[in-house]
């Protein structure tokens, strides 16, 4: 999407300008010769390399920095995914989540947020945080479904965890997390 957005006003100016002078020429071979360079340019464009940030992901990404969240006597080890990367990576190709360890997924302002699990491998349950720490409400995922799983109310928080985690601490939506960044 950004090479596209950096690269369409150059295409588009040089594609106005040629189709511009070739027609304005009125011949055959202008119009032939304006057909040919706009081709070229298209050509020339889609062979960019996408930057990597576009790129698609094949891997799991790094160990992201933790934090510690505690629900009652339950002392949760969270990475934190609060970048635009980070949380689009999430824990895609993951092949284990151990313990009481999770990604917390931190938002720059409440919304319905909203989560599917292409390429993640783990069956996953996923707790929607309020900015008290309050837990809006709380979704089972399936590994690598698109199915959508969304917060009841606009949160800025998220937080993955194996999949029956929450039931099995007891935890349930309006339950409080501690330790929120």
């Amino acid at each position: 999407m950004l090479k596209i957005a950096v690269l369409f006003p150059i295409v588009h100016t040089l594609f106005k300008t040629t189709f511009t002078k070739a027609s304005s020429a009125g011949t055959a071979a202008g119009r032939k010769v304006s057909v040919i360079a706009a081709a070229a340019l298209a050509i020339a464009t889609a062979a960019l390399p996408l930057p990597a940030s576009a790129q698609q992901q094949t891997g799991p990404q790094p160990r992201l920095p933790t934090t510690q969240l505690s629900a009652g006597i339950h002392i949760i080890r969270a990475e934190v995914a609060d970048t635009d990367a980070t949380r689009r990576d999430g824990l895609m190709f993951r092949r284990e989540l151990p313990g009481n360890d999770g990604m917390l997924f931190v938002f720059d302002r409440p919304d319905v947020q909203c989560f599917w699990m292409r390429n993640t491998l783990l069956p996953l349950s996923i707790a929607f945080i309020a900015d008290d720490g309050t837990i809006v409400n709380i979704e089972d995922m399936a590994p690598q479904t698109e199915d959508p799983h969304c917060a009841k109310k606009p949160v800025r928080y998220a937080l993955e965890m194996a999949q029956g985690w929450f039931d099995k601490h007891g935890i349930a939506a309006g339950k409080k997390l501690d330790g929120l960044p």
